[in-house]
């Protein structure tokens, strides 16, 4: 138990790194931090396949589709949109949006995937996210306070970085669902093969992506200097320490807490990643949290916990467990 929870601490340090590239690179475009975590995944999964060949050469064309579906919507259009948003409206505000994520899943498995995974009843879920939601509203609160003591303040950019940031949960919200009934579908796969081949499919995407991009600038005689940007070392560096670690190995570090541990406690484990996040935004922000942000911070964590402690009910109870 000690064991899967440390993992799972370590994916959620991890995966906290992906909000921290858009505030350490800020003159960089989403796009050119998108294209380039991914191109430096996929170029780490290169070395990944052969060790999964033999899975790898059981794929059909319908499983490598997938795999690029799956890549171009849960990797490449989800990090665009939260990088983005992370850029328009700050860390804070994207960070607990994404922190809705296990809540969201939930309520979308309830309408998509009830026959499957069960039912939540409704009447228990609507409480949890209405102390979700109050936790959203404390920290938008404390943000637009601080951006109307701003002279020249930006609302419209700071409304459509939240926009963005709901993007990126529509994108992962369809990604689990997704992936998990491939997988489901395919009981005899592995699923680090899996994860490999959706790192390979992305690699493409990443290159034309990142390709285009350039082209694009020179064809608008855009100053930004390409390829690298004005700090080649610290982006090159930054998108090859994310692929590997958030990419990489937080999902290796989630997959070993996900053997050890009942799926409800793991589903709780999530928010590390968004207090990893919100600790990591504040620290370059340099300062601490204000009294209304942390009592909303304190309200997602409890909405969330709350919300994945719901046991399904089932039409049809599954193989294996008593009616």
């Amino acid at each position: 138990m000690l064991t899967g929870i440390a993992f799972a601490l370590a994916a959620g340090v991890m995966w906290g790194l992906v909000f921290v590239g858009p505030l350490l690179l800020p003159e960089y475009p989403a796009a050119l931090q998108t294209f380039g975590r991914y191109l430096a995944f996929g170029l780490i999964a290169i070395p990944l396949a052969w060790l999964d060949r033999v899975e790898l050469r059981r794929m059909t064309r319908a499983d490598w589709r997938e795999a690029l579906k799956l890549g171009a919507i849960g990797n490449v259009l989800y990090y665009l949109c939260l990088a983005s948003a992370i850029q328009r409206a700050g860390g804070p505000m994207p960070t607990m949006i994404i922190g809705t994520l296990p809540v969201v899943i939930s309520i979308s498995a309830n309408l998509l995937n009830h026959e499957r995974d069960g039912r939540l009843p409704w009447s228990r879920l609507a409480p949890c996210l209405a102390v979700i939601l109050a936790g959203l509203a404390c920290v938008n609160q404390v943000e637009l306070a601080a951006l109307a003591a701003e002279p020249g303040s930006d609302y419209a950019r700071y409304g459509s970085g939240a926009l963005l940031a709901f993007g990126a949960v529509a994108c992962w919200t369809w990604y689990p669902l997704r992936n998990a009934n491939w997988l489901r579908d395919h009981p005899g796969r592995k699923p680090r093969a899996w994860a490999t081949a959706q790192g390979l499919a992305t690699l493409p995407l990443a290159l034309v992506g990142y390709v285009a991009f350039w082209g694009w600038s020179a064809a608008t005689s855009n100053p930004f200097p390409m390829p690298f940007g004005p700090r080649p070392w610290a982006f090159v560096g930054l998108m090859l320490a994310i692929g590997l670690f958030a990419s990489w190995l937080g999902t290796q570090c989630w997959n070993e807490a996900s053997q050890r541990l009942p799926t409800a406690l793991v589903g709780q484990l999530i928010v590390f990643e968004t207090l990893s996040a919100l600790t990591y935004a504040y620290l370059l922000r340099g300062q601490w949290p204000q009294t209304l942000t942390l009592v909303g911070v304190a309200l997602l964590l409890v909405g969330v916990a709350w919300a994945v402690r719901i046991k399904p009910e089932y039409a049809v109870p599954p193989a294996g467990m008593a009616p």
